[in-house]
C-alpha cells in the first residue's frame, strides 16, 4: 500500500522508483487522484455541439460518455448499465435521442434516467403473468450514474465525487487566470485529434510538461529556432497546493550563445525547408508569453505554444502505460489563414510532432530503467530542495518537486 512507500527524507525532491512502478500505488493513484477530490478533464462543447451528440472517453480507467441533452446542458455519464454494468455505448462519438444497452435492452435518455425496462411487469402467458420486476422497482433509483460538471470557456470537465470543490477554487486564482487567458470567450473549433499509447507511468507526462530543463536541451526545434530555451524570459507558477503548474515563457530569435555551448541538440546549421512552420503571429490575447504549458493534476495539460492550441488528455492504463490523447483545437474568429497556421504549427506536436516525439521516447527509456533497477530514486534538485510558488526563470525544478509534495499528501506515503 502506499502507506509502506519507503520515501525517507529530502522532502519531495527524491522520488522512489516505486511510485512508477508499484500496482497498489497506482491503484491508490486512480481512487485518490482520478475518482475522488479532483476534476478530470472530459473534452471540448465543440465536441458535441448539438442536442443529443455524445463522445465517449475515460476519467482514470473508467469509461465515461459527454452528451448534450435536448436543452442543451452538458452532461458526463458513466458507461455502465444500471442493470449489469454493461458498457452500453460502444461508439467513439456520434448523435443520439437515448442511451439502449445492447445486453438487456434497458433505455435511458440523455440524462441518465431510466425509462424503459423490457418485461418489467411480466410476460403474459396462459392467462397468468410470468416474471417482473418487484412491485416497488423504481426506475428513478436505477438511472445512470451521472458525474459533477463544471463547464468554463468552452473545456468540459467532471468528477465522480458530488463532494468535490468548485472547479475555479480547485485550480486557485494564479492557475485560473492563466486558464481564463486561453478559454476567453471566442467558441472553440475542433481542428482534429492524434492520439499515442505510451508505455509508461502517466505521472512522468506530467512531470515532463512541469520540467523546463528538458526542453532547450532534449528538443532541436525548441534550442535551434528559439521556441523554448534557457535563457528565454521565463517564469514557473503554481497554484497553493502546487497540484498544478504553469509554464510561461517568450520566443527569442534562436541561434548560438552561452545556453547551446557543448548541447548536442544544438544544430548550427539546422534550416528549414518550409519556413512557415515559423510563421508566427501575435494574437493579442497573448500579451507578453508565446507559450503558456498548463499541467492540470491528475489528466491533462493545455498547451499554447506560439499559434498551436491544443489539450493532451492522460488516460492510465496500467503502472506502466497510458494513453495519450491530443486535441488541436482553434477559434470560430480564425480566419482560414489562421486555421492553416495553426494546422501547420501542430506539426511540432503529437506522437510524431517535431518536438513531442522526443518526450514519449525518453520517458518510455525512464520507464524501462524503472522497471529494470527497482531500487533507486530520481533526483529533481536544480533550483534547490525547496517549493517556490513563484519562479522568474526556467533553471529550475521546483513544479516537479511541488507536485510529489502534493502527491505525498494525498498518497499519504511515509516520510
Amino acid at each position: 500500500m502506499a502507506a509502506a512507500l519507503d520515501w525517507k527524507g529530502e522532502g519531495s525532491s527524491r522520488t522512489p522508483f516505486d511510485a512508477y512502478t508499484s500496482e497498489a500505488l497506482y491503484q491508490r493513484e486512480l481512487e485518490r487522484l482520478f475518482y475522488s477530490r479532483h476534476w478530470c478533464y472530459i473534452g471540448l462543447e465543440a465536441e458535441i455541439p448539438n442536442p443529443g451528440d455524445f463522445r465517449r472517453t475515460e476519467v482514470g480507467e473508467r469509461s465515461v460518455i459527454m452528451t448534450r441533452d435536448k436543452e442543451g446542458k452538458v452532461v458526463v455519464v458513466e458507461n455502465a448499465c444500471a442493470h449489469r454494468g454493461m458498457q452500453f455505448c460502444r461508439e467513439r462519438a456520434g448523435n443520439a435521442q437515448d442511451f439502449r444497452c445492447p445486453y438487456h435492452q434497458w433505455n435511458y435518455d440523455l440524462n441518465g434516467n431510466l425509462t424503459g425496462v423490457p418485461f418489467r411487469r411480466g410476460v403474459r402467458q396462459g392467462g397468468r403473468i410470468n416474471g417482473g420486476m418487484p412491485s416497488n422497482f423504481d426506475p428513478k433509483e436505477h438511472g445512470l450514474r451521472l458525474l459533477r460538471v463544471s463547464t468554463r470557456g468552452g473545456a468540459v470537465f467532471a468528477s465522480f465525487d458530488p463532494d468535490v470543490e468548485s472547479f475555479e477554487d480547485f485550480l486557485g486564482p494564479q492557475i485560473l487566470a492563466y486558464y481564463d487567458r486561453l478559454f476567453h470567450g471566442p467558441k472553440l473549433t475542433v481542428l482534429g485529434y492524434t492520439r499515442q499509447r505510451i508505455p509508461s507511468n502517466w505521472k512522468l507526462m506530467q512531470e515532463n510538461i512541469k520540467d523546463p530543463y528538458h526542453a532547450g536541451l532534449l528538443h532541436t526545434w525548441f534550442v535551434n529556432f528559439g521556441l523554448w530555451r534557457a535563457d528565454n524570459p521565463a517564469r514557473l507558477v503554481t497554484d497553493a497546493r502546487h497540484r498544478h503548474g504553469a509554464m510561461i515563457s517568450i520566443r527569442s530569435g534562436g541561434g548560438g550563445g552561452e545556453v547551446t555551448r557543448n548541447v548536442t541538440s544544438f544544430k548550427e546549421r539546422m534550416t528549414l525547408h518550409d519556413d512557415r512552420f515559423l510563421d508566427v503571429v501575435h494574437e493579442p490575447w497573448w500579451g507578453e508569453p508565446t507559450v503558456v504549458m498548463l499541467t492540470l493534476m491528475p489528466s491533462v495539460i493545455i498547451q499554447q505554444q506560439v499559434n498551436a492550441l491544443s489539450t493532451r488528455r492522460i488516460r492510465p492504463s496500467g503502472p506502466g502505460v497510458f494513453d495519450y490523447v491530443w486535441t488541436h483545437f482553434g477559434f470560430e474568429t480564425d480566419d482560414d489563414t489562421m486555421t492553416r497556421r495553426r494546422l501547420r504549427q501542430a506539426n511540432l506536436f503529437g506522437p510524431a510532432g517535431f518536438v513531442s516525439a522526443d518526450d514519449g521516447e525518453v520517458i518510455e527509456c525512464v520507464q524501462q530503467s524503472f522497471a529494470q533497477v527497482k531500487h533507486g530514486h530520481v533526483y529533481n534538485e536544480l533550483g534547490g530542495q525547496q517549493v517556490d510558488d513563484h519562479t522568474d526563470h526556467m533553471v529550475s525544478e521546483t513544479l516537479v518537486r511541488g507536485m510529489y509534495q502534493y502527491w505525498r499528501e494525498v498518497m499519504e506515503a511515509k516520510s
